[in-house]
Parts: C-alpha cells; sequence; structure tokens
C-alpha cells in the first residue's frame, strides 16, 4: 500500500525517529499509525537493551534548589560521547529528570527511574532516546542535600562539575564562594573527623613505609608520621584546605571569620570512577563507512 507523507509526518513527530524508519514501520503494520508507534517503541527498547554494556562516560550534571531554598538536588546522566552531551534532545531529557526528582524526592535510583515524564517513565524516556540517538544513556546518581534552616547555594562548571554546600550562619555569597571552592579543589570530606578510621590507618601505614628508612630515633620518626597525616588531612578536608580565592587563608579560618558553619556539600564530576574504554575513533568511523558500503 502507499503510505502518504502525512502519515509518516505525523509518526516522526510521535516518535522523534527518522522519516525511513518511520516509513518502513507504516508499510510493515499495513498504515495503522498507532501499530506503528508500538511496534518503534518495542524495537527501540531492544535497541536500547543492545547498547546497555557499553560505557558512557560522558554527560552532564545538574544541580537544582528547590523555590523554598531548603533542598538542593545534584544529578549526573551519562552518554557516551560529548557530542551527545551537547544534543537538544539529551540536554531536554536531563532538565526534564531533575525536575521531576526535585518534585518527587525518591528514595533510591530505581524510585526516580519509575518517575513519571508525561505518560511514560524516566526509565521508558530514557530507553526511547538510546534508540533515537543511538548511544547508550544511563541515569547514575543523584543525592539531596538539605539547608537545615541555612543557606544552599550550587555551582556548575561547564556542565561537567556540579556541586551544592549548605551553610549555617553564613550568606549567599559565602556559600557560593565555597561551591566554587568545592569544584576546584574537591575535597573528600566536611573536616579531619569526618574522615573513616581506616582512611586515617591506611595513610598512616603508607606514611610508616615511606619513612622507615629515616635514620632517626624512634619518638622523631613517630611526629614525622603524624606531622605527614595532618597534612594528608588538611588536603582532603574542606576546612584544611587553602582557601582558592586566598591561598593565604584556610576555608577553616574563613568560615570562623563568618561566624558560619558548612553543615553538608555534594560534588558530582562527569564520569569519575568509570573506566573508560580506550579505542581508535578514526578507525571506528572508517568501519562504520565501510559497512555502509
Amino acid at each position: 500500500m502507499t503510505i502518504s507523507a502525512t502519515l509518516v509526518k505525523e509518526l516522526r513527530e510521535r516518535t522523534g525517529s527518522g522519516m525511513m524508519e518511520c516509513k518502513r514501520a507504516l508499510e510493515a503494520t499495513g498504515g495503522d499509525i498507532e501499530a506503528a508507534v508500538e511496534k518503534m517503541r518495542k524495537e527501540g527498547m531492544a535497541k536500547a537493551d543492545k547498547k546497555a554494556g557499553r560505557v558512557a562516560a560522558e554527560g552532564a550534571v545538574l544541580t537544582r534548589i528547590s523555590e523554598d531554598g531548603q533542598t538542593g538536588l545534584i544529578l549526573e546522566i551519562n552518554c557516551e560521547t560529548d557530542f551527545v552531551a551537547k544534543d537538544a534532545s539529551f540536554q531536554a531529557f536531563c532538565q526534564d529528570v531533575a525536575a521531576a526528582a526535585l518534585k518527587a524526592r525518591p528514595a533510591d535510583l530505581e524510585a526516580l527511574l519509575a518517575l513519571d515524564l508525561g505518560g511514560e517513565s524516566v526509565d521508558q524516556r530514557r530507553r526511547g532516546l538510546v534508540a533515537k540517538i543511538g548511544e547508550n544513556i544511563g541515569v547514575r546518581r543523584f543525592a539531596f542535600v538539605p539547608a537545615t534552616g541555612g543557606v544552599l547555594a550550587s555551582y556548575i562548571h561547564g556542565g561537567r562539575i556540579g556541586v551544592l554546600v549548605a551553610l549555617t550562619g553564613g550568606d549567599a555569597e559565602l556559600a557560593k564562594d565555597l561551591a566554587m571552592h568545592i569544584a576546584a579543589s574537591s575535597p573528600a570530606y566536611v573536616s579531619a573527623s569526618d574522615v573513616p578510621e581506616e582512611v586515617k590507618a591506611k595513610e598512616r601505614e603508607i606514611i610508616a613505609a615511606q619513612t622507615a628508612d629515616a635514620k632517626k630515633p624512634a619518638d622523631i620518626i613517630a611526629k614525622m608520621v603524624e606531622g605527614k597525616l595532618r597534612k594528608f588531612l588538611n588536603e582532603i578536608t574542606l576546612l584544611g584546605q587553602p582557601f582558592v580565592k586566598n591561598p593565604d587563608q584556610t576555608v577553616e579560618q574563613l568560615l570562623k571569620q563568618a561566624g558560619a558553619t558548612v553543615t553538608a556539600f555534594q560534588r558530582y564530576a562527569v564520569g569519575e570512577g568509570i573506566e573508560k574504554q580506550a579505542g581508535d575513533f578514526a578507525a571506528e568511523v572508517a568501519a562504520a563507512a565501510q559497512a555502509a558500503k
């Protein structure tokens, strides 16, 4: 049967798929547009499942703060390439997920993926986007940071690093400065007291091994170990770090001067901790072009 251009156009608008893909679906379903939509969705889900094992280490980090200023959301969504990370469809998906998550406050990732996005779940929309774009896409992680009656600030650097920080006793300007500091200096904890004992013990063990050959009395070596441990703790804790806007002052000194306390922070960087696959992009393009022939 002949499939009209109007029908193809309508199916394209409903599915976001290519013209020829829409035409083939309509031909396979005898021009029944509802059946064609269902067929394409099923095929799209299958395509998405096939791509699920591919490494997605690019993407975006987003932050949002509720209208009452008392809850902050930070969210990471991944794709395979930086090119897709800038795609309008991918960006729109990220914004929609962030809005839905902040509104619903899901308890975990499974609950977030089940949230409604205009008649379909987050995961259904994700899988449909995978089929449309052709890359694996994953909602990786999210967290909420409460203001606890204080001030919340967020900072996004280049869409790849995001920070939320909560303060008591400070103001919005100080909170913003601290969010930018955290983005740049990447502390792992607020203070030394927050560092787990096993982390301290492991570092003390490493330092002891490094100083084992030092020809000094045992009490001097013990002091050296503790001194190096303090230096390590300052490097990984927010309060111990030199403030990026004034390196002569630590963040702890800055906060004391302002009469403020950091109650919580969260920092995400796109793809951190994901083992990226090394590949020859030019060879992949050449292979794809050869296959197209």
